[in-house]
């Protein structure tokens, strides 16, 4: 696929954004603080996909490769917009960063264990937007995208040893922002039925 994507074969642009946006799009926008700009960091990280795909010396898988781009991207854009967002002034209060969320459903999963699995998910989603970036970035390529830790390495661009203390630290950092959570979900649950009895 490599040599076809030098020679600037069409189709091999078409199947590599066949099989690999979705997966990126996921991936930066859980590493990113508003998944709305996920959209035009995708558009980038293909853009140098493109433009860089005659550089890429094969030392790594070519989804290794992508998902390097698109941690760099996620994280340039993080840094470019927390420098700039101190001088914005936003004219809407409301948040909508779930409002383009879109969920298949299995039609054999009844309402209760859809909305329970849906919670959880929230839950979850929200827990790793307070995650140090780096954790966060960890946890998100092991656990959720599956990658090896070596492909992790490569993607990161650090020593294993340091992915595996990143995804372990990510990860108790993720659980004790879930116990934090759910310990406030339950108190309020209980003073309230305290308070209906």
């Amino acid at each position: 696929m490599v040599g076809s994507l030098c020679q600037g074969a069409e189709d091999a642009y078409e199947i590599l954004i066949q099989r690999y946006h979705q997966p990126v799009y996921n991936l930066v926008c859980r590493l990113m603080d508003d998944p709305s700009e996920a959209s035009d960091v995708v558009q980038e990280v293909f853009l140098k996909v493109f433009r860089k795909v005659r550089s890429f010396r094969g030392n790594s898988s070519l989804k290794t490769w992508i998902y390097r781009i698109a941690v760099n991207e996620a994280y340039n854009h993080h840094r470019w917009f927390s420098r700039h967002q101190r001088q914005e002034i936003t004219l809407d209060p409301e948040d909508n960063a779930a409002a383009g969320a879109h969920h298949l459903t299995d039609p054999g999963r009844s309402p209760f264990d859809q909305a329970a699995d849906h919670e959880t998910h929230l839950l979850v989603e929200a827990a790793l937007e307070k995650l140090n970036p780096k954790f966060r970035a960890a946890v998100v390529l092991r656990d959720i995208e599956d990658l090896s830790y070596e492909d992790i390495a490569a993607v990161l661009e650090i020593s294993l040893g340091t992915v595996k203390s990143r995804i372990l630290r990510g990860r108790e950092a993720l659980r004790k922002i879930l116990e934090e959570r759910l310990e406030a979900q339950t108190s309020v649950h209980w003073s309230a039925q305290l308070q209906v009895d």
